[in-house]
């Protein structure tokens, strides 16, 4: 056949002629033989009205076109590659930058579409004639690969202490500075390394010593610390690995995956600081040649945890990290290829038989999601996301593009970063937005900034309340189509600016894209303190304890228990009173409350939490596999027209449990298990008496395992579909999805 290819704005474009046989067989190979990283989304046919103008086919240059297409994920490094670095007779052999085009950077070293080396940081690295024949080599697996270079032409890699200073390596018996930087890992040092989209700072797991250090200097005193391991055989020293898992973690997403904790008798014992308080491990393999030097030698795991202070934005900057991590390192392994956009790691979770993900980004981000044949035709939407795990969304062409995790705008470092890559998509994607979608509350810099962004530019702005949003994701993460009709959405988070503006958090919403009615609530119950209460989960218990049965009525029931003696050591007269009045004390149907109460109520986490959601994530962790057969009891009442799932009656069987000492873990157990069964009840209830068949499950609270999985195996027993997050996270990491269909939605209304 003769006839041309190219990239242009809408994908690749194939210009071919010869005949109908041949021209078939062609697009069924496109799909059949299609690359590891190639995604093809569609093929679309249309006939050729002038003549071939040559005999032969060309592979011409990319074409600057409108952009219709999306930016390709970083993939972790390929078997082939791999083989190279490996060996010592190949002239890539221990090259950390090797890659190809089944692997290597992507959008962490992106600055323009089309996908080329001009519109990256490589740009600044030309190629050797060795390097630029495979480039030009259609029989190359390096043919076109951006990212290509070689030791002789591409970036460097080398060590410095914590001030800057090159480090001789050759002081350290070291054959290179990936090998430099292993045997100070191997002394108990703490080491910042440059990767793929940001720092890491990693130490020995299995050293007390240094993972105490790195947790001081860090100030990250509880939250878990990722892991990373040579290979699966390691991983499986420490953590039960299914067959599926496996082939995730060595896909070319390489995610952190959380691994239930199965250490093994000879595994050398990780430092009890690397997960305090946790039944999980998270686990990724090394997925960039840099990753897999560093680790040749080691039989135990690193930590591998984001370079950054606490709370911090992950450095990308080789002289941002040597100012802001100096402090935490010994040394610092730095590099001379740019990372244009921080790209954190992902993290993942087998739930319900399937992955999914918890926070997307590398290996994921920003791949586009196709969206439901009915928003084929929606107009341009940019939405904004929440406070906490942001992300932002651009929909056009059917289709949304979710960034990569961008983090806690309540950082200030973080929200200028925030506004910097709102720009950046807007300019790769060339995307001209006709709405803004942002969220309902008053106060959150990514809503802030949307309405400003609306009045400067003169968009629509369409404000979405935050557990819409939450279901619109779950079912924009579905496919679900508009014509499918409504389902039961049910929205168990934290907190989220309500209609009435109290804090919501426990919502049971019928409806569709359009159209989304609160239905049923969990019951209001004080905050006492606010904000000081989701820091304090003890103002919670208390909050719980006046709700159901009044402190004075509790501390005569159960005078022995010792929580009632922490309590009375606490201003719980200062707090009933502020209840009472209604002093900074909202009501809230958090159902993440719920979870802290319980916990502070068997002394987890009691008196402070270190990170969000520890209370709730170290009560699930006490849950064993053997569950009770039944769980606590909740009611249903019904208060301002609405059905309220109370929690009322599980307090006074837990209090009798703790009286009667049974163990924190049964208790653990039987509350998730109650609440799990009430909230399938009460589901199955409203999906009956509003005759449909379909439930749909969202918010972070259903990133718990145990209630999840027991949640969904409930409502699958009493016949209902179930429409749950994979794509995208169920927690606020997936809000903007949920606000780009909704604002599109409703701009494609026939009332409008």
């Amino acid at each position: 056949m003769s006839g041309s290819v190219r990239n242009d704005g809408d994908g690749v474009l194939i210009r071919v002629w010869g005949d109908a046989e041949r021209i078939d067989e062609l697009c069924l190979r496109l799909v059949a033989d299609c690359p590891p990283l190639a995604r093809i989304d569609s093929i679309e046919r249309m006939p050729l009205a002038d003549a071939a103008d040559s005999a032969e086919f060309a592979i011409i240059e990319s074409a600057a076109t409108a952009v219709h297409t999306g930016i390709v994920p970083d993939a972790a490094t390929c078997a082939a590659c791999a083989a190279e670095v490996a060996d010592p007779t190949d002239r890539r052999y221990r090259y950390p930058f090797t890659n190809c085009t089944h692997c290597g950077p992507r959008l962490s070293i992106v600055r323009g579409i089309p996908y080329d080396r001009a519109n990256t940081s490589m740009s600044v690295f030309p190629m050797c004639a060795a390097c630029a024949a495979e480039y030009a080599d259609p029989a190359d697996r390096r043919f076109h690969a951006q990212p290509n270079a070689c030791p002789s032409c591409g970036p460097r890699v080398w060590l410095a202490d914590a001030n800057g200073k090159d480090i001789d390596i050759a002081t350290l018996g070291a054959q290179d500075a990936v090998d430099a930087a292993s045997r100070l890992l191997a002394d108990d040092r703490i080491v910042a390394i440059k990767g793929l989209g940001g720092f890491h700072l990693a130490c020995d797991a299995t050293s007390v010593e240094a993972v105490g250090e790195l947790r001081r200097r860090k100030r990250r005193w509880a939250k878990p610390l990722a892991l990373m391991a040579r290979d699966l055989g390691t991983v499986r020293r420490y953590c039960s690995v299914s067959g599926a898992e496996a082939e995730l973690l060595s896909g070319p997403a390489a995610p952190i995956l959380l691994l239930q904790n199965a250490e093994i008798a000879d595994a050398r014992p990780l430092a009890p600081g690397v997960a305090p308080g946790q039944s999980a491990l998270g686990f990724m393999l090394p997925y960039t040649p840099l990753h897999r030097m560093l680790l040749h030698d080691w039989q135990t795991p690193l930590v591998m945890t984001s370079g950054n202070l606490s709370d911090e934005p992950q450095c990308i900057d080789n002289a941002d990290a040597l100012e802001r991590l100096g402090a935490i390192a010994d040394a610092v392994l730095l590099h001379d290829r740019d990372i244009v956009n921080r790209v954190d790691d992902s993290v993942v979770r087998h739930m319900d038989g399937t992955p999914r993900l918890l926070r997307r980004a590398r290996g994921y981000a920003p791949a586009p999601l196709t969206l439901p044949a009915f928003l084929r035709d929606a107009p341009p939407v940019l939405a904004l996301g929440g406070e906490l795990k942001n992300t932002i969304c651009l929909l056009q062409d059917g289709q949304a593009v979710l960034s990569q995790y961008l983090g806690d705008l309540q950082d200030a470092r973080t929200a200028m970063e925030y506004e910097r890559t709102v720009s950046l998509y807007r300019d790769l994607l060339q995307h001209r937005p006709r709405a803004v979608a942002v969220d309902l509350h008053p106060n959150y810099r990514a809503s802030q900034f949307g309405r400003r962004l609306a009045m400067d530019e003169d968009l629509e702005l369409v404000e979405v309340q935050h557990h819409r949003a939450h279901l619109a994701a779950a079912l924009a993460d579905n496919q679900w189509p508009l014509e499918a009709g409504p389902v039961v959405g049910v929205a168990l988070d934290g907190s989220g600016f309500g209609d009435d503006g109290s804090i919501w958090g426990g919502e049971w919403i019928v409806g569709d894209y359009r159209r989304l009615d609160r239905v049923a609530c969990l019951k209001r119950v004080a905050l006492p303190g606010g904000t000081q209460a989701i820091l304090e989960p003890w103002r919670n218990l208390f909050a719980q304890i006046e709700a159901d049965i009044g402190w004075p009525a509790f501390q005569q029931l159960f005078a022995g228990l010792q929580l009632t003696k922490r309590l009375q050591a606490r201003p719980v007269q200062v707090l009933s009173a502020m209840i009472e009045r209604g002093v900074n004390s909202p009501l809230t149907t958090s159902a993440g409350r719920l979870f802290d109460a319980v916990a502070a109520a068997v002394g987890v986490c009691a008196e402070r939490i270190a990170y969000e959601g520890q209370a709730a994530i170290e009560l699930e962790a006490l849950v064993g596999d053997m569950l009770p057969n039944e769980g606590y009891p909740f009611a249903v009442v019904e208060q301002d027209g609405l059905p309220v799932l109370d929690p009322g009656p599980l307090w006074r069987r837990l209090f009798a449990d703790l009286a009667d000492g049974v163990a924190p873990s049964q208790i653990a157990a039987r509350f998730h298990i109650g609440f799990a069964d009430a909230v399938a009840e009460l589901s199955a209830d409203i999906a009956s008496t509003s005759g449909l068949g379909t439930v749909a499950l969202s918010g972070g609270v259903f990133q718990n395992r145990t209630l999840f999985e027991r949640v969904t195996a409930g409502l699958r027993e009493r016949g209902l579909e179930v429409l749950s997050h994979q794509r995208v996270p169920t927690n606020d990491g997936g809000l903007a999805l949920g606000q780009a269909a909704i604002a599109a939605a409703l701009m494609l209304s026939p009332s409008r």
